[in-house]
């Protein structure tokens, strides 16, 4: 087992923190970059809002790692940290925000017993949201509940070790009103678990990654049901050590369908969860390819997989993909945590056959390193950045490319 997946993590935030100044002193741990469009390899100049810049503290969230989600017009997300609990860092928040950029905080969590650090987005069904805390509940995380009037519910609090999954990074999906992910540890060999869960609170252990040679270990991403079967990824294990796509039963059974082989042929560590575009799956690798800064791949059901793009880092693209694409109308949308010129990540657009667009680079007060992923609303994309903002501790964005 490795905690690759949780060091990325606890970096980002001792970033975001230092950035902003808080037990770094008051100089940005990157110097101040000019806003800039990107529009190289295209003539468009797409439409960019800064909707909000998280303050921190007890009044509001910070650090959003997660993305979106659109219920009747108003989105909804998690913070990391901040939120009224927890001394000086906050335990995180779930967080309410209209098109318009007004937000407001509806819950705070209190690490215990309830929860803390929400690194993963919500899920709605049938009007509450549903999500999964990383830590609090005791140690090793929690199921959770909240409606949009803020009031929240543990549904389950992980046990961790042998029997039980810990640390779940992942959103939830609705399988004919049960609900599926994964949690990155824990689990019969200690690499992670597929667990299902009732929106009651019944939990069950589907499957324990890393019990023979070839598994995947460490899933950090989320799944996607395609007609009844899962689909996910691991970021290491499988025959090359370099990370798994698998699909599972919601019976239990588990198949992995392909190892990544790293290298420049390939990509390696896919932090991302997958997406079903026609029968096709497609996904990101956080390294590997041509310059080891990335690839976006498709893969079959029957796991035939092809890299349609290798990142170039530097100033003219993005690398580091962490997040989920989002298909609209045919194209694929995405971020990556890193690159364009003032190295802060980017947005990005793909065709399936392969052709990329930068249509955008954050730096400064736009926001710094998107880890997650893009809503559509209507043809206008929301999301979030970690870091970066007026105070250095993130932003929710709007984009209409």
């Amino acid at each position: 087992m490795t905690s690759f997946g949780f060091g990325r993590y606890a970096l980002a935030v001792c970033a975001a923190a230092m950035f902003a100044g808080c037990g770094g002193g008051s100089t940005p741990l990157y110097p101040p970059s000019p806003d800039r469009f990107t529009a190289l390899r295209t003539h468009v100049r797409p439409a960019y809002s800064l909707l909000h810049s998280f303050k921190g503290g007890s009044r509001d969230g910070e650090n959003p790692f997660a993305g979106l989600i659109n219920v009747n017009g108003t989105l909804y997300g998690t913070t990391v940290s901040g939120g009224a609990y927890c001394a000086s860092t906050g335990c995180g928040t779930v967080f309410s925000i209209t098109t318009s950029g007004v937000e407001s905080v509806l819950y705070s969590f209190k690490n215990d017993p309830d929860g803390s650090q929400p690194l993963a987005g919500l899920l709605n069904v049938k009007g509450t949201l549903y999500g999964t805390t990383n830590g609090g509940g005791g140690i090793y995380g929690t199921v959770f509940s909240v409606t949009r009037s803020g009031k929240e519910s543990v549904l389950y609090t992980f046990g961790g070790g042998s029997a039980d999954g810990q640390f779940p990074y992942a959103s939830l999906i609705d399988v004919k009103g049960t609900l599926y992910s994964t949690t990155e540890t824990g689990g019969a060999y200690r690499d992670g678990t597929v667990f299902a869960i009732t929106t009651s609170g019944k939990e069950t252990v589907l499957y324990s990654f890393g019990g023979g040679s070839g598994d995947g270990e460490d899933p950090y991403a989320g799944l996607t049901n395609v007609n009844g079967t899962l689909y996910g990824t691991t970021e290491f294990g499988g025959a090359n050590g370099a990370g798994t796509v698998f699909a599972i039963t919601t019976s239990g059974k588990e198949t992995v369908l392909y190892s990544f082989r790293s290298g420049s042929g390939d990509g390696k560590f896919p932090y991302a969860g997958l997406i079903n575009v026609n029968g096709t799956l497609y996904g990101t690798t956080y390294y590997g390819g041509a310059n080891d800064d990335g690839t976006v791949f498709k893969i079959t059901t029957s796991g035939k997989e092809t890299v349609i793009y290798s990142f170039n880092g530097g100033s003219g693209d993005g690398r580091y993909p962490s997040a989920d694409l989002v298909n609209v109308n045919g194209t694929l949308y995405g971020t990556t945590y890193k690159g364009g010129p003032n190295d802060a990540g980017t947005i990005f657009s793909i065709t399936p056959t392969g052709k990329e667009i930068l249509l955008y680079s954050f730096g400064g007060k736009s926001g710094k390193y998107p880890e997650a992923g893009l809503l559509n609303v209507n043809g206008t994309l929301y999301g979030t950045t970690a870091s970066g903002g007026a105070k250095g501790r993130g932003t929710v964005f709007a984009i209409t490319p």
